[in-house]
């Protein structure tokens, strides 16, 4: 199926740590056309360079707010451009609020087994799918209050997403035509 989408739409993905953020994004950007933003990768090379796991960075960043403000200024820059975008991003869909907002969710234990797989992060280190769990819920933890606290952004509340996707079952493919089907339906009814 071919998708086509009105110049600026851009498309939010946020959700738990290990749901295929990353992953659907990519395909999405395959399916569409669209760009690539990744805010998850900003993050991995910022602990990559300053010698420390990404856990360790978001401990930094709980009293340096200035790294937060690093990894967002990439996502608060494309509030008002004229691309079309997949951001790939735990607070785009705060920061651009006119995109199209999807959470991801997964199970717990499927997230930590995906993440302990994935070459591509590591800077991650974990010792077992249990450490792997502690790390990633802990992680969420202090995102979820640091968000919270810098910004007023909720990333708890799932009202403020167009859609809510479970993908501890859902291959890929799935999930992204779940996601631009959703979008496309609401473009549709947009347009009316």
């Amino acid at each position: 199926m071919e998708y086509t989408f009105p110049p600026g739409t851009k498309i939010a993905i946020t959700g738990d740590l290990g749901s295929g953020k990353s992953a659907v994004a990519r395909r999405l950007c395959e399916l569409t056309g669209f760009e690539y933003l990744s805010t998850g990768r900003i993050q991995r090379q910022l602990a990559e360079e300053l010698g420390v796991d990404t856990l360790t960075l978001n401990r930094m960043a709980e009293v340096d707010p200035t790294i937060d403000h690093r990894i967002d200024s990439a996502i608060q820059a494309l509030r008002h451009a004229q691309g079309q975008y997949v951001m790939d991003s735990r607070l785009a869909w705060f920061f651009v609020p006119e995109a199209y907002k999807v959470y991801l969710t997964v199970e717990v234990h499927v997230a930590a087994e995906r993440i302990l797989n994935d070459a591509s992060r590591r800077s991650e280190q974990y010792q077992s799918i249990e450490d792997a769990v502690m790390k990633i819920q802990a992680r969420k933890a202090s995102e979820n209050a640091r968000y919270l606290r810098l910004y007023g952004a909720d990333c708890s509340d799932m009202s403020q997403f167009d859609l809510v996707l479970d993908t501890t079952h859902r291959s890929i493919d799935e999930v992204c035509d779940a996601i631009l089907l959703s979008l496309t339906a609401k473009v549709i009814v947009s347009e009316d």
